[in-house]
């Protein structure tokens, strides 16, 4: 993949693999779900006000701009959220979280 971000320090650090919309990919040790997407990914995300890609704003947790969540539906604020070997992470809410007002 073609991530927006380079890694030129800490590349030492164990290896852990996470699964982002399907895609395996590879972190490293203790970087934020941010950080491994933003290496492996151009984006965080679509915005859910139309078809741009997101990815962050503030990176600290303050602005809501890097929203995710697990296959299992939990949102996960990506840029302090610690990766874990095996997460599965999806970047488009799950539709069982918004209100059904079809009639």
């Amino acid at each position: 993949m073609n991530g927006r971000f380079v890694r030129v320090g800490e590349t030492a650090r164990s290896t852990v693999e996470l699964t982002i919309d399907g895609e395996t990919v590879e972190a490293l040790a203790g970087d934020t779900l941010l950080t491994a997407m933003l290496c492996s990914l151009r984006h965080v995300r679509q915005s859910e006000f139309g078809d741009e890609k997101r990815a962050g704003f503030c990176l600290m947790g303050a602005c809501q701009d890097c929203w995710v969540w697990t296959a299992d539906g939990e949102r996960l604020r990506a840029c302090t959220t610690v990766v874990e070997a095996g997460m599965r992470v999806v970047t488009t809410q799950p539709e069982a979280q918004w209100a059904n007002l079809a009639s």
